[in-house]
């Protein structure tokens, strides 16, 4: 038996008997107005984020396109853009560390954050989210949700085996104060207001 099984077994084993429920989620006043969209893009932009809003009959990748026009790599879990990197063929992690451009559509985002929230099956490997350069998010503006209270009221976070809440690109301040982008992960996260096709 390996350190980990031993580790599990004797947790279940000295686990309290019955039925634990988790806490009721208490209804908080929302911090936000009625225009959701609008407020997830302030605080997506307060972030360090970007959101577009496609115009209607033109190209939706249009913000995006001239980055994805000049990347060499990209990894797409969507098929609306279609990548040159396989993610249902990526055995490892790793295999993601040359990375330009990851494209995913998120389950919802939250207006009250500016989060997006991603699951195993959005991004087939949870490591694109952080490994790839640039971060190209597709949202669908129904999806978008007053809080975080009414996210984690949602069937997405109990029915996942992974799910993460990503607010903005990677930052660190911690060096003299001086704000750096992509210093653990992305270094950028472009947010396209796209419905469901």
């Amino acid at each position: 038996m390996s350190s980990r099984d031993d580790t599990l077994a004797r947790i279940r084993k000295n686990r309290p008997a019955g039925d634990h429920p988790l806490p009721d989620i208490p209804d908080f006043e929302p911090l936000v107005g009625d225009d959701l969209v609008a407020e997830f893009g302030e605080r997506l932009k307060r972030m360090g984020g970007r959101i577009a809003a496609p115009v209607p009959g033109e190209d939706p990748f249009s913000a995006v396109r001239e980055r994805l026009d000049d990347s060499a790599v990209i990894a797409s879990g969507v098929p609306e853009i279609a990548g040159n990197r396989d993610l249902s063929r990526v055995a490892l992690p790793a295999d993601l560390a040359d990375v330009d451009v990851a494209v995913v559509r998120a389950v919802f985002g939250v207006a009250e954050t500016g989060s997006v929230l991603f699951t195993q099956d959005e991004l087939k490997v949870n490591a694109v989210a952080y490994l790839a350069q640039h971060l190209v998010v597709l949202l669908d503006p129904a999806d978008i949700l007053v809080n975080i209270q009414a996210a984690y009221r949602r069937p997405d976070f109990g029915r996942a085996a992974y799910a993460v809440l990503h607010t903005g690109p990677s930052a660190t301040a911690d060096i003299e104060g001086v704000l750096i982008h992509g210093a653990q992960g992305v270094r950028s996260l472009t947010v396209i207001l796209l419905p469901h096709a």
